[in-house]
């Protein structure tokens, strides 16, 4: 009787337990994972920008291509075309005849000494006091990166050469024309003589000068030179051209001229080297020719 009502109330007893686990017996081993709409609002994670198409990408990249290689092109033909730039300038505001006198800067004591020579020769102080001559050196209104290039005015002139650049004095119709130069040792054919096609050379040059100013645009081309020679010229010595106008018809001019020594001393009769007499005619395509040439 005992036992049961033991038992009875036993199980009638609300169940009261409790369930020890020691430490370590179990482990969690998948990791948590915060949902999405919890990841979107943390305020910790920065928004993802939106991802731009693709056509837009390779647009924007194409653009970048495109301005780089421009500037790159642009700055290649601004460096390229610097030293044109300058020849251009030359080419269409070319010296003035007063200018070219003073242009030419020598660059030693010999070139110094032939330049203060022919500029305080008699001659050179009487046709400079002459207002019927324009005095000028042709050959510095060449452009500097056309002057290398050129026969008489760059290729011919320098030390041993021609040292300084000729001085010229034009008489203002065309009628007359002077030029003073000094030759140097290096113009030879025979030693110590100077070559007969480089004094043919000065006068096809020097007697064209003496009529540009009679025919159209100032432009002449050759169409024939006749040469006679007189005596031998000797290298290192000055030379002294002289040109005078004879007859002009139309886009034709005919020169005569000689080349003579320009006397040292004062009293001195020059000698006759050479002589000649040439035909100039002006093309028709002179006026072309006269706005991408200095030739006057």
């Amino acid at each position: 009787m005992s036992s049961r009502l033991a038992f009875r109330f036993t199980r009638r007893r609300p169940a009261q337990f409790s369930l020890s686990v020691p430490a370590g017996i179990f482990r969690i081993t998948t990791p948590c994972r915060l949902s999405s709409s919890a990841s979107h609002f943390n305020p910790a994670t920065p928004p993802t920008p939106p991802v731009k198409p693709f056509f837009v990408r390779a647009i924007l990249s194409t653009l970048r291509f495109s301005f780089g290689a421009l500037f790159l092109t642009t700055l290649g033909f601004v460096i390229a075309a610097a030293p044109a730039y300058d020849t251009m300038v030359a080419i269409t505001s070319p010296p003035s005849d007063a200018e070219t006198v003073s242009l030419f800067v020598p660059q030693d004591d010999d070139a110094q000494a032939k330049e203060d020579f022919i500029n305080s020769h008699p001659l050179t102080l009487t046709l400079r006091a002459n207002p019927d001559y324009i005095e000028s050196r042709p050959h510095m209104k060449i452009p500097e990166a056309w002057r290398k290039r050129n026969l008489t005015g760059g290729v011919l002139m320098g030390p041993g050469k021609v040292v300084v650049p000729p001085f010229s004095f034009s008489e203002q119709t065309g009628k007359d024309f002077v030029q003073i130069s000094h030759v140097g040792t290096d113009l030879c054919g025979h030693m110590g003589v100077i070559h007969g096609g480089f004094l043919a050379t000065m006068l096809d040059e020097g007697l064209a000068r003496c009529c540009f100013p009679v025919l159209p645009f100032n432009v002449g081309m050759t169409a024939k030179l006749d040469i006679n020679y007189k005596a031998p010229a000797m290298a290192d010595q000055y030379l002294v051209l002289r040109a005078t106008t004879v007859k002009v018809e139309g886009r034709k001019a005919w020169v005569e001229g000689h080349i003579e020594t320009l006397p040292s001393k004062e009293g001195e009769e020059p000698t006759v080297l050479v002589t000649a007499s040439a035909l100039y005619i002006s093309p028709k395509q002179a006026a072309t020719m006269a706005k991408v040439y200095p030739v006057k």
